[in-house]
């Protein structure tokens, strides 16, 4: 039997046991540039040194998965956090476990991003890859780069899927 995940808006306080979301509204900003351009400034904590990693910015291009969207695997991150931000106006989805055990289906929980949010994953939380509703969408990471084993994954079952209804 399926297991329907219902995404619920991305806010900042529903996200905070995961990471931080990063956008502009509400963030502290001030003019730089002679009064042209505005900072948003400080919006997540880039957390990649353990085990002598270093930061890493890539561009990520996601293509949407069939529908209804079927969860098959949950990865983690030991030794950094990873952020994700959109480079174009559309919303996505944001699945994070609320515990260590990444394949308990109670314990999921999705997320609807707007095309102006993007999400930090703090290390070591367990999250699914990319989930895009559009045929293709581009992404800017900040990730880590280094020694260590810095990727766990865990496919979840086969025999009863878990779908998120969009």
């Amino acid at each position: 039997m399926a297991f329907v995940l219902d995404p619920r808006p991305l806010t900042r306080a529903a996200f905070a046991p995961f990471g931080e979301v990063i956008e502009m509204e509400g963030a502290q900003s001030y003019p730089i540039n002679e009064g042209t351009t505005t900072r948003y400034h400080d919006l997540a904590e880039v957390d990649v040194a353990a085990e002598g990693g270093k930061p890493l910015i890539s561009i990520f291009r996601a293509t949407a998965r069939p529908r209804p969207v079927r969860l098959w695997l949950m990865e983690c991150h030991p030794l950094g956090s990873q952020a994700f931000y959109p480079l174009s106006d559309h919303d996505w989805l944001v699945v994070v476990a609320a515990s260590d055990d990444p394949l308990d289906r109670d314990n999921l929980v999705c997320f609807t991003a707007s095309g102006c949010q993007g999400v930090n994953y703090r290390r070591g939380v367990w999250h699914h890859p990319l989930l895009v509703l559009q045929p293709t969408q581009d992404f800017l990471i900040v990730d880590r780069e280094g020694p260590g084993e810095n990727l766990q994954e865990q496919r979840l079952s086969d025999g009863d899927p878990v779908l998120v209804s969009v």
